[in-house]
């Protein structure tokens, strides 16, 4: 009997076609677009969590609080290498390293550019390396101070950023003072790391007269340590000789947890405000659906007169309508996926080619899928409801008069 359903749903949406095509245009144009956030937003979720896994969980960070420009100018707020030296001392501290950021002026074949500059304490490069996952193109990640050498990052190789690609032996300027290129860093993802510059620390404070500041401070645990506990105990420590307590504390602690957890929550905000536009969207296909449908009983009256006639009973005119309205939303939903799973492939091919990053994939999950034709299913079902109520109560005698 359900099949009979299908048949006769199928055959009527066969034989109003364009009108068919046109409801559907609202659901299929409303589930690629919730198909494509979706897709979007788990790839992105997925290359985050990859990233904190390479990060690990025996490290976590120290930034000075509401800083607002590039190297603290924006701020009062400071960390120093005093502060260091106190972290160094914490009990269930393996290693510390840090890093201070200043906006550089840099010369290359006839062209200025302005790019960070990070300075590194040449003593301390394997944590900084490996918290950041750095790998190099050409070279070795090697900074020796006094000698006037940096690395640079991938784009100035690759992406055409002076005209002229840069690679080890060049020389630049940077703030009118000569450097040698001693190596590039592979690439990193992020369009603004990958134009990055790497010194040492000492040639780096002579170079900006940055004194004894430092804009970022990577801390690793010892081993079996829980990395809570020794962030409280730094925490504490930090309050204790800056002076400050906790409600007037001036640096933030960043445990991978929390970080990804900012990521996450930021993540859900944006996903949850265009998930809301697509919505508005689904709304609107679900009321073609239920135009379509209302307008077919008018159309069909006197049709549904002749099937009552010959023993079609109420429940099965109702069936036939809704089946046919989740025929057109489950139909809707399969343009829609395909649609949204090219239109998501796409979008992560075009970033990852023009922005040289690999952050933002896309992810097409079973459930995913499933999901969406479910739901396209349900909202045609569901807009469908009233129309095929109407159906299943039409007067025989009336139908069979109705011209």
């Amino acid at each position: 009997m359900i099949s009979d359903y299908f048949k006769i749903a199928i055959r009527n949406l066969r034989q109003r076609g364009l009108r068919s095509w046109l409801t559907m245009l609202g659901i299929f144009i409303s589930i690629a677009t919730i198909f494509t956030l979706i897709s979007l937003s788990l790839g992105l979720q997925g290359a985050i969590n990859e990233q904190f896994q390479i990060l690990g969980v025996d490290k976590f960070f120290i930034m000075p609080k509401g800083q607002l420009g590039i190297g603290g100018d924006g701020g009062a707020v400071k960390l120093t290498t005093a502060d260091v030296e106190i972290i160094d001392r914490v009990s269930g501290v393996k290693d510390v390293s840090y890093a201070t950021i200043g906006n550089g002026k840099i010369e290359f074949n006839d062209k200025i550019r302005y790019f960070i500059i990070a300075g590194i304490p040449a003593d301390r490069l394997d944590l900084y390396l490996e918290s950041t996952d750095m790998k190099m193109d050409e070279g070795k990640f090697e900074l020796r101070d006094g000698k006037n050498e940096v690395l640079i990052g991938y784009d100035y190789k690759y992406n055409n950023v002076f005209g002229k690609p840069l690679s080890s032996g060049n020389s630049i300027l940077i703030n009118d003072q000569k450097f040698k290129v001693k190596g590039v860093v592979d690439v990193i993802g992020n369009p603004q790391d990958d134009k990055n510059i790497y010194m040492p620390m000492e040639d780096f404070s002579l170079l900006f007269d940055s004194g004894n500041r430092v804009d970022q401070i990577i801390i690793q645990i010892n081993p079996g340590e829980n990395i809570e506990d020794v962030a409280d105990r730094v925490e504490k420590k930090l309050r204790r000789s800056r002076g400050v307590t906790e409600k007037t504390q001036d640096f933030m602690i960043l445990t991978p947890e929390e970080l990804l957890q900012s990521f996450s929550n930021i993540l859900l905000i944006i996903t949850a405000f265009l998930g809301g536009i697509a919505a508005i969207s689904l709304f609107v296909g679900g009321v073609g659906i239920a135009n379509t449908m209302y307008t077919s009983v008018i159309e069909r009256t006197k049709e549904i007169g002749v099937m009552k006639a010959i023993g079609a009973q109420n429940k099965d005119i109702m069936w036939i309508f809704l089946i046919e309205s989740g025929l057109l939303g489950v139909m809707g939903a399969i343009i829609g996926v395909i649609l949204g799973f090219g239109l998501s492939n796409l979008i992560e091919y075009i970033v990852t080619n023009l922005y040289n990053t690999n952050l933002l994939q896309a992810a097409a999950p079973l459930y995913l899928i499933f999901g969406c034709l479910a739901f396209g299913f349900v909202i045609g079902a569901v807009s469908g409801v009233f129309p095929a109520w109407q159906a299943s109560k039409t007067n025989v005698v009336d139908a069979l008069r109705y011209e």
